[in-house]
């Protein structure tokens, strides 16, 4: 929808959807920590309004909603980078392809299917590691808008290895840096795994083609 030319408003939907992405990450979660609040907070507020709940939901504060929060407010504020690779993916397909198809009589569905969709492959193994990647990535996020809580449910592996590295003092302090390097190398490896994923998928991906080309 953003991609289509004949909404006249979609470059005010794009740029509606990539505000987020320019904020700074630590003032976003403070926001947006104040706009989840038990208490005054807008959504509360919206919610029980409009008569949806009695009773205001602790979606910080909970075990079982601050995960599920974290990650809606994370998508939210991030969403408009891969929207951006993903209309430059869109950009660089021909038109005179939905053209001839849309003469051939083919539907929406099926141009997706046959054009749309093929033509995205290597844009969207390229961008999943991208995403992939950024997703390991919410140090910050994660730190100003939770710090892990409610007692560790929202803890993140970044948010592990600092608090095991720097969070302790005394004797135990040599013992928990241990774990916190342990932790980093296990991290190391998981983005390691994720780019050696997207290699193969990548070089699978060329002989394909060639395969097709020569054929």
């Amino acid at each position: 929808m953003l991609n289509e030319r004949a909404l006249k408003l979609a470059p005010v939907f794009r740029t509606l959807l990539f505000i987020p992405v320019v904020t700074t990450t630590a003032i976003a979660s403070i926001v947006m920590s104040f706009v989840f609040a038990a208490f005054n907070g807008p959504v509360n507020q919206v919610l029980q309004g409009v008569g949806v709940v009695q009773h205001p939901i602790y979606f910080l504060g909970n075990h079982h909603t601050v995960m599920w929060t974290a990650i809606g407010i994370f998508v939210w504020k991030w969403f408009g980078q891969p929207m951006i690779y993903w209309l430059a993916g869109l950009q660089t397909i021909p038109q005179e392809l939905y053209e001839a198809a849309r003469v051939d009589g083919a539907s929406w569905w099926r141009q997706t299917i046959s054009i749309t969709a093929p033509l995205l492959k290597p844009f969207a193994i390229i961008i999943t590691l991208i995403v992939a990647i950024g997703n390991l990535q919410v140090f910050a996020f994660m730190q100003a808008l939770t710090n892990g809580g409610p007692f560790f449910s929202s803890e993140v592996m970044e948010l592990y290895i600092y608090r095991m590295a720097f969070g302790a003092s005394g004797s135990a302090s040599a013992q928990r840096l241990g774990y916190a390097s342990a932790a980093g190398v296990l991290f190391g490896v998981a983005v390691m795994l994720i780019a050696g994923a997207q290699a193969l998928a990548l070089r699978r991906l060329r002989v394909g083609g060639a395969e097709r080309i020569g054929g």
